[in-house]
C-alpha cells in the first residue's frame, strides 16, 4: 500500500511539474507575442506617421496625384472630397479627446492607444490623398511673382515645421515611447522654447500657411482650404479646453502671455485694449 501511495504521489508531482511547466510557457509565449506585437504596432506608427505627413506635403505642394479617378460631376466629386476630410477630421480629433481615450481603454491597453491613434491617422490620411478627387473647374491661379512668392511661402512654412518638431522634445507624437515602455502616456511639461515663444500653435500655423500657398485654385482645392482651416480652428478651441484642465493656471498664464495662432496677435487681447479705451 504505501509502495501504491508513493507512485501516486509521485505522479502527482509530476503532473503538478508539468501544469506549472505548461502554465510557465504559456506565459513566456503571451509575453513573446506581445512583444513582437508592440514592435509591429510601434514600426507602423512610425512609418504610417512619417509617411503620411511627408506624403500629405507633397500633396500640398504639387496638388492631387489624380491615382483614381472616378468620373464623376463637381457635384459629386466635391461631396466625396468633403467626405474624405470629415472621416480625417473625426478621426483625428475625436481619439484625441479624453471622454473616447477613456471608453478605447476599455478593449485597447493605455500604452496602445497613442501608437494605434497614430497608425489610423495615417491610413485615413493616405486614403484622402488617393482617393482625392480634382475638379476641372479652377477659379484662379497665381503667374510670375506671385506664384514664386507663393512657393516661397511654403517652403518657409515647411521649414518652420520643422523648427516646430525639433522643439517638441520632449512629446511622444506617435506613442511609440508609451509603448515600448510599457506605461501610460504622461503629460509633458509646457513647451516654451522656439516657435513656442510667439505662437501657442505653430504647427497649426505653419499648417495653414503650407495650404493657402498653393497657386492653383480649383474648387477642390478651396474646398480643402477652407474645410481644413476650419477644422484647425475648432481643433485649437477644444485643445486650449484640454491644455488648461491639463496645466491649470500655468497654461492660462501662457495663454495671456503668447498668442494662440498668429505671432503679435491675440483676439482676447485686442477686446480687452478696446474695452479699456472706452
Amino acid at each position: 500500500m504505501d509502495q501504491v501511495e508513493d507512485r501516486h504521489a509521485t505522479t502527482g508531482q509530476c503532473g503538478g511539474a508539468l501544469a506549472g511547466n505548461g502554465r510557465a510557457y504559456e506565459t513566456l509565449l503571451t509575453k513573446r507575442t506581445t512583444g513582437v506585437a508592440t514592435y509591429i504596432l510601434a514600426a507602423l506608427s512610425i512609418t504610417l506617421g512619417v509617411g503620411s505627413l511627408i506624403v500629405f506635403t507633397l500633396f500640398l505642394y504639387i496638388g492631387p496625384f489624380n491615382l483614381t479617378g472616378f468620373g464623376l460631376d463637381t457635384t459629386r466629386t466635391l461631396l466625396l472630397d468633403a467626405g474624405l476630410c470629415m472621416a480625417f477630421f473625426l478621426q483625428h480629433s475625436g481619439m484625441v479627446r479624453k471622454t473616447i481615450r477613456r471608453r478605447l481603454s476599455r478593449y485597447i491597453r493605455e500604452p496602445f492607444i497613442g501608437a494605434a491613434y497614430s497608425v489610423v491617422s495615417g491610413i485615413l490620411l493616405l486614403t484622402l490623398i488617393v482617393l482625392w478627387q480634382e475638379s476641372t473647374f479652377t477659379l484662379t491661379s497665381a503667374e510670375g511673382f506671385f506664384l514664386w512668392s507663393m512657393r516661397a511661402i511654403f517652403f518657409l512654412a515647411v521649414a518652420g515645421q520643422i523648427w516646430v518638431i525639433l522643439s517638441l522634445k520632449s512629446t511622444d507624437p506617435f506613442g511609440t515611447d508609451a509603448l515600448l515602455h510599457n506605461r501610460e502616456p504622461t503629460s509633458p511639461p509646457i513647451v516654451l522654447r522656439g516657435p513656442y515663444r510667439w505662437s501657442r500653435h505653430p504647427l497649426y500655423l505653419t499648417t495653414l500657411l503650407m495650404i493657402w500657398s498653393y497657386p492653383d485654385l480649383t474648387a477642390d482645392r478651396l474646398l480643402l482650404n477652407i474645410l481644413f482651416t476650419l477644422w484647425i480652428i475648432v481643433s485649437t478651441i477644444l485643445e486650449e479646453r484640454d491644455l488648461v484642465e491639463t496645466y491649470g493656471d500655468d497654461y492660462r498664464t501662457y495663454q495671456r502671455t503668447v498668442p494662440m495662432l498668429i505671432p503679435g496677435f491675440d483676439p482676447r487681447r485686442t477686446r480687452k485694449r478696446s474695452a479699456s479705451r472706452f
